[in-house]
């Protein structure tokens, strides 16, 4: 395992991140705690120490079984959690991206955890409600008052974390070193505006979901090859992940390229995220079997052939403005034919 800075910061994180999500089985499907801590211990002897969690996972069991596990050596771990989904339905307070809300849901997450501080706390979902200054603010206090470290972002507009991030600059804030989305081979569309906002705040970047609800994981692939209809509700629970003619030609090439390379169809898929700029995978599991075959992708790199060809059957239109000004017309237009020998050392 190696390691990476988190973004414009000092925070040192471990190059795959350990999702937690499936640590209980009160949602009716995940790990036992046994089981969780088998997988929690497997990735620490791999050199991981980063452990993402929120508040929300299976009803606060992830969070209590995180901050057991990692109590013994607590000032080691990176530890992560995040807030905004509605813990008492029926009440509008009880969820969102408030001020209200983020205090409460970061005591409880505390007391959880068996913390008095959270190392990284994300922003989990954006509610559409809530003034952008009155979070970045907000988050400013924990950080001031000790009770988290740093902070991040999570499923929000490209518009939205660049106006934050801004404010925080402008007014002497804590702003987000960390974003995380949905990433994939076949989840590609945070290139046309996240990833380049990332790259141009230097915002570190964790991709939930690199394995596309477990589309990539070979299961279904190897179903399909043997004559067998896949069921796209079988995908997965929340359906994040179509099982449609594209998507299910990229599980097949990422199958293809495993079966050539002797690697599971799961390391190939991780490993062409790993390898991607400065973007960390999360990797979850509800068996152990599956956390080892995950973090065997750190054995091997793939080739820059296999990364093209990755590319060439998974890529997808930016569409507008970025192919229109990709456009060898429009780029004349700009520079009257010097852009190649103009070197841009941002680039």
């Amino acid at each position: 395992m190696k390691y990476k800075l988190l973004g414009r910061s000092g925070l040192r994180v471990s190059e795959i991140c350990l999702g937690t999500m499936t640590f209980g089985e009160s949602w009716g499907w995940g790990s036992s705690k046994d089981e969780s801590r088998a997988i929690f211990d497997l990735y620490v002897q791999s050199g991981g120490n980063f452990i993402d969690t929120a508040n929300g996972y299976t009803n606060g069991e992830s969070e209590k079984m995180v901050g057991e596990f990692v109590a013994p050596q607590r000032e080691r771990f990176v530890v992560a959690t995040k807030y905004s989904f509605n813990s008492r339905p029926g009440d509008p307070n009880a969820g969102g991206n408030h001020r209200k809300n983020m205090v409460q849901a970061l005591e409880a997450s505390l007391k959880r955890l068996g913390t008095d501080y959270v190392d990284l706390y994300w922003l989990h979902a954006w509610d559409s409600l809530t003034p952008v200054e009155e979070v970045m603010r907000a988050l400013d206090d924990l950080v001031r008052a000790g009770k988290i470290l740093y902070v991040g972002n999570s499923d929000t507009p490209a518009w939205i974390v660049s106006q934050a991030n801004t404010l925080a600059a402008l007014r002497g804030w804590t702003p987000y070193v960390g974003l995380q989305i949905e990433y994939s081979l076949i989840e590609r569309t945070p290139e046309r505006d996240l990833l380049p906002m990332a790259k141009a705040l230097d915002i570190g970047v964790t991709a939930w979901s690199p394995l596309a609800s477990g589309l990539l994981s070979g299961k279904y692939t190897k179903e399909t090859s043997a004559g067998g209809k896949v069921e796209e509700k079988r995908l997965d629970k929340a359906n994040f992940t179509k099982l449609d003619e594209r998507n299910l030609s990229i599980a097949k090439a990422v199958q293809k390229i495993a079966d050539e390379i002797g690697r599971s169809p799961a390391q190939v898929a991780i490993n062409w995220v790993r390898q991607r700029n400065n973007i960390i995978p999360i990797i979850g599991a509800r068996k152990l079997s599956q956390a080892k075959d995950n973090l065997a992708c750190l054995d091997f790199t793939l080739p820059d052939d296999v990364m093209r060809k990755l590319d060439e059957v998974s890529k997808i239109e930016l569409g507008f403005p970025h192919d229109f000004l990709l456009r060898p017309s429009v780029s004349d237009f700009l520079h009257g034919g010097t852009l190649t020998s103009t070197h841009n050392h941002r680039a």
